[in-house]
């Protein structure tokens, strides 16, 4: 109860310069692209919401990679620093207090140089000095650096949110190339089985050379397609190693084994654009951003005006250690200084007009934070919903096209189309079925971005406080100062 008493009265009192306030921004009443299903005015659910593609092992790899992932490591420093800094300030608005001490051996000479008397002298002081912040440069200062600690957390948030985003879309990428591949193997495999076939009937004399090269050319086309889709799978899983901290295939022997392509659960809730104020990590990061630039200007404006300090010492000295409390001189001041700036040719006018260009700036990137932000739902909203509609067709196709290919065949085994006919048709085959799994795809990795636009991120705790690296024999101890030599290349 003393120290929060003594925080308010700190904290309490005349201070200069602009007191800040949230901006008010004009807001849309709705998203433009939230129609049907893709999204429902309520408000969004963002807590875990990756937990709702139904895949357990995304969820533990998630997991690993909040635990683990470089990025958030280096967020949870800078907390760490804004913590600390935020201590430093404050710890500026209390009294200084030190002490100091010395023992000297002193000769005193007589008169014609004769030997004089030979004495010992102890000495201790103590001073102290402190700053009555009449006009709030340490108030304003200690207020700029609680922003900026929300500010460290906030970027922590948003760090967060990019992870748990970037894991997400590469583990559907990965299964989205796992199907590809497969795919294009059962193709490659049935299109063996034309050109086997074709060249039986070539032997036969009833297929043609150019019937049994365009059956196997077709076939070898299909099966140069997988080995760019495996190079593209392991890419995705060694960033999902590093996104977890680990080295790129730590993950491999999890993801080899194919598993379905997560999807979505509809409808999906987006609320209203003025969520996204409260949402979105990196919005409330500009906004927390430009109230630290607010209250800077407090600092600058405070620094043209008279500072006040009380200060006092005690000193005491005595011929004998054991004296300085009892037979000692003692002697001390206390009083109060005042500094009063007089000319400074415009600097700390200038610093002001700084401070005002900076807070300027500061606001201008808060109302682009937001604009981006409705920006990124209004894509997210319209690719997902224009990408569902797409897929339906392409359903259609794959089903026309599968139609085809077995009327095709049906009517070159009866010698009433020529077998150029069934290429074609098994060619489009595979290309509408390869499209319809890029499209699968396509949709969870929008369903991605949309919570990311939402601003969906890690909701659980988070633990800051412990650094990543720990020294040890920290206090006074001997150092080889030695030059020593340079890592072997």
């Amino acid at each position: 109860m003393a120290v929060a008493g003594l925080t308010a009265a700190l904290l309490a009192g005349c201070a200069v310069g602009p007191d800040y306030q949230t901006p008010f921004l004009s807001m849309p009443d709705g998203w433009s692209h939230a129609k049907g299903d893709t999204a429902t005015p309520r408000p969004p659910e963002l807590a875990r919401w990756w937990r709702r593609l139904r895949d357990p092992l995304l969820n533990q790899i998630i997991e690993e990679a909040v635990a683990g992932n470089l990025d958030v490591a280096a967020a949870k420093a800078r907390v760490r620093e804004a913590r600390a800094a935020y201590r430093q300030s404050f710890g500026a608005m209390l009294p200084g207090v030190s002490g100091s001490g010395s023992a000297t051996s002193n000769k005193s000479t007589g008169a014609g140089g004769s030997n004089g008397e030979h004495y010992k002298l102890y000495q201790a002081g103590f001073d102290a000095s402190w700053e009555i912040d009449l006009f709030g440069v340490n108030k304003r200062a200690v207020e700029a650096a609680q922003y900026g600690l929300d500010a460290a957390e906030e970027d922590l948030r948003a760090t967060l949110l990019t992870l748990v985003g970037d894991v997400a879309a590469n583990y559907v990428d990965a299964r989205g190339y796992q199907a590809r591949i497969a795919l294009a193997q059962r193709t490659a495999g049935s299109q063996r089985e034309t050109a086997d076939l074709t060249r039986n009937k070539f032997e036969a004399g009833a297929a043609t050379a150019l019937d049994v090269a365009n059956a196997s050319g077709q076939q070898t086309d299909t099966e140069a397609n997988i080995p760019a889709l495996r190079a593209a799978f392991h890419q995705a899983v060694h960033r999902l190693g590093v996104l977890t901290g680990k080295p790129p295939a730590a993950l491999a022997d999890r993801m080899n084994k194919p598993k379905a392509i997560p999807r979505p659960s509809w409808p999906i809730p987006t609320g209203i654009p003025a969520d996204v104020l409260i949402d979105r990590p990196d919005v409330r990061l500009a906004e927390r951003q430009l109230a630290a630039s607010t209250a800077r200007i407090g600092q600058a404006e405070a620094e043209r005006y008279p500072k006040v300090s009380l200060i006092g010492n005690i000193d005491t000295s005595a011929r004998k250690f054991g004296d300085l409390g009892k037979s000692s001189s003692i002697s001390w001041s206390f009083g109060p200084t005042v500094s009063v700036p007089i000319f400074n040719g415009g600097q700390l006018k200038a610093g002001v007009e700084i401070a005002e260009a900076q807070r300027d700036q500061y606001f201008l990137a808060y109302r682009s934070a937001v604009l981006t932000a409705l920006e990124d739902v209004e894509n997210a909203l319209v690719a997902l919903r224009q990408e569902r509609i797409k897929h339906g067709r392409l359903a259609s196709s794959v089903q026309s096209y599968r139609k085809s290919a077995s009327l095709a065949r049906s009517l070159y085994d009866t010698g009433s189309s020529s077998f150029l006919d069934v290429l074609d048709a098994e060619r489009s085959l595979y290309s509408a079925e390869d499209a319809l799994i890029a499209s699968r795809v396509a949709i969870t990795q929008d369903y991605i971005s949309l919570h990311k636009a939402l601003g969906g991120g890690w909701s659980g705790e988070v633990d800051s406080s412990k650094p990543e690296v720990v020294d040890v024999n920290t206090g006074p101890h001997f150092v080889d100062i030695r030059p020593r030599p340079a890592p072997a290349r």
